[in-house]
């Protein structure tokens, strides 16, 4: 049991039979009154985001979410499957429960599969990933005096902006959080 006045970020709990994810906290004290706790949480299974208050003594159970590497190996039609290391079993996973930033995965990346009780909820891809540049306009010398970019598309499919300096076919860093080019590979 976790109670509200021990609220940090990231803690995860159950509440109304749906478990939530701590984003933001604040501890109030009022000058007349009793102290609250100020929230911002977020259903993990559903992705919603409520901001909540609470008395610093509720109690809730501490919600225990499985955090497991697992090898993407391949997808067929809406089912991605993922290789557990240790057993070699392949676990389907269905495409609504991948997220936005799952287009930057390619065969054989190790992505983090997170589960609450056995039921699969998402899929968390590497941080950075390094993918070639398929398609993109050529670049000109002497493009780089501005912080000018161009679209390209990668070898996953995904697009993103990149500097008028990379031409196709070369490996570039990309964070997968924010889609954004980081540097060449």
């Amino acid at each position: 049991m976790i109670s509200a006045g021990d609220f940090r970020n990231g803690v995860t709990f159950e509440m109304e039979g749906k478990v939530y994810q701590i984003i933001e906290f604040q501890h109030v004290k009022p000058g007349k009154g009793a102290a609250f706790v100020r929230t911002k949480i977020r259903d993990v299974i559903a992705g919603s985001v409520v901001e909540r208050t609470f008395s610093p003594t509720d109690k809730f159970p501490t919600a225990y979410i499985e955090r497991k590497d697992m090898e993407y190996s391949y997808n067929d039609g809406d089912l991605y499957y993922f290789m557990d290391p240790e057993s070699y079993e392949l676990v389907p996973i269905s495409a609504s429960e991948l997220s936005d930033n799952f287009k930057f995965v390619k065969e054989n990346m190790v992505c983090k599969i997170l589960s609450y009780k056995g039921k699969v909820f998402g899929v968390e891809p590497p941080t950075f990933v390094v993918l070639q540049v398929t398609k993109t306009d050529p670049g000109f010398k002497g493009d780089t005096a501005t912080n000018a970019t161009k679209p390209a598309t990668l070898e996953t499919g995904a697009e993103i902006k990149v500097p008028l300096f990379i031409d196709e076919g070369e490996m570039i860093n990309v964070d997968t959080r924010t889609g954004e080019y980081m540097s060449r590979a």
